[in-house]
Order: C-alpha cells, then sequence, then structure tokens
C-alpha cells in the first residue's frame, strides 16, 4: 500500500467535497454508514456541511470537534460522516430530546446549533411517498413492490432535499456550549464469570469480584430506536 496513502488524512475526500459543498457526494458517502437514501439523513448531510463550512472546521477524530445529536434518527448518521464525529472517537454527544437538531462545536464551546424547521418533509414534496411510508414503516403490511417503489422514491426525494435553499428546510444560529473535558482512559478488568474484558467503571463487585453488567443481574442504559431506557 502506497505510504502516502496510509499517512494522510482518510477524511480527505469529506474534506474536499464539503469545501467545494458537494452535498451530492456527502450524501453517496453517508448512504455507506446509513444503508440507504433518505430525506432525513440528507438534511443531516446539510446541516453538518453547512456547520463545518461556517466554523471553517476540520475533524481527525482527535475531540477536537464535538458534536451533540437530540435524535437517534437518520438524521444523526448524516451529521456523523460529515462532521467525523462518532461515539468510537468521543466526539459524539447524544441528547435524547428527540429533536432532528444537532450542535457543532469546538473545544473552546464556540459552536453553530442547526435545528430543522417545522414541516413534513415527505409529505409536503412528494405525497405518493407519504402514503407508501405509512403501509412500509409504520405499519409493516406493504408488498415487495411497494417497498420497492418506496425506495425508489425514497432515494430521489434525498438528493432533492440538497437543492432546497438551506434557511427554508434549516434554523442556524450561534451558540456557545459547555463541552467536556477529553475521554479518560480507563483500565479494563476482567469479568469473574464470563471471563470477558470490562472498562472497570462498567464492572460490579460481587462476592469480592469482578462481574460484567450482563453477569451481575443489574440492570443498565440501553440506546434503542425508542431512545434511552432502563433494561429490565
Amino acid at each position: 500500500m502506497n505510504d502516502t496513502k496510509i499517512l494522510g488524512s482518510p477524511r480527505q475526500e469529506i474534506e474536499a467535497a464539503i469545501n467545494r459543498s458537494d452535498l451530492q457526494k456527502l450524501l453517496m458517502i453517508s448512504g455507506l454508514l446509513h444503508g440507504h437514501f433518505c430525506p432525513y439523513s440528507a438534511l443531516g448531510v446539510k446541516a453538518a456541511a453547512r456547520a463545518m463550512r461556517e466554523m471553517a472546521a476540520r475533524s481527525e477524530g482527535m475531540e477536537e470537534l464535538v458534536a451533540i445529536v437530540e435524535t437517534n434518527n437518520c438524521f444523526s448518521d448524516g451529521v456523523q460522516i460529515v462532521t467525523g464525529c462518532s461515539f468510537g472517537n468521543n466526539g459524539l454527544i447524544y441528547k435524547d430530546f428527540g429533536k432532528t437538531a444537532f450542535t457543532l462545536a469546538k473545544r473552546t464551546g464556540n459552536g453553530i446549533r442547526i435545528s430543522v424547521k417545522p414541516g413534513r418533509i415527505r409529505e409536503e414534496y412528494s405525497p405518493e411517498v407519504s402514503e407508501l411510508w405509512e403501509k412500509v414503516v409504520i405499519k409493516r403490511s406493504a408488498n415487495e413492490a411497494e417497498t420497492k417503489r418506496l425506495k425508489e422514491l425514497w432515494a430521489k426525494l434525498s438528493f432533492q432535499v440538497l437543492e432546497i435553499p438551506d434557511e427554508e428546510v434549516l434554523d442556524i444560529r450561534k451558540v456557545n456550549v459547555e463541552i467536556p473535558s477529553y475521554a479518560r482512559i480507563f483500565a479494563s478488568v476482567t469479568c469473574s464469570v464470563c471471563g470477558e474484558s470490562i472498562m472497570e467503571p462498567r464492572a460490579r463487585v460481587k462476592d469480592g469480584k469482578y462481574v460484567c453488567l450482563p453477569c451481575s443481574g443489574q440492570s443498565y442504559y440501553q440506546l434503542t430506536g425508542d431512545g434511552i431506557s432502563v433494561s429490565d
């Protein structure tokens, strides 16, 4: 493998697309994570690209940038791809507000919050999509042809959303937020029951030995499509 490729930024293609406002390219890349094209991941791409340009920001995944997302829907996948902030690199903060919005901030606390304006994109721009959405996604009662048709229209609508002027669909304002300290590095311990490695602050002690949460029988937090909940 070429050493230049190894040493160069893996985000070069994304950064170049941000700089030239190539939202179509960014949406294509976001599809690698999201698995399909939809207008809400497109809105995430659109919002994140605007924030990155406004702040002249670059991300190397070293917590120099923080993205605070307020929803766990499709929008957040577009945000993660474009900003380079993710759970894995500790650059993503999730607030379970249920709002299609996010804040991009530098470590100074200076940032931009962008929210999607009220309005139902799928109904306003394609009534057929709205009807199919109800059958395919809400009621899970669609046949194969209807599901295929929704995917086709959904993809088409996604790229149409990119052409809408930002001010028509996005509310953009400068903010100042409190940024958490850099992520701490914790020691690992071994569960005495299953033998797997655990981050020490997530371990519990049972009969004087470390155990993981599943083996402890205690409840724990989990993030599902419904948001954050406590396990039974």
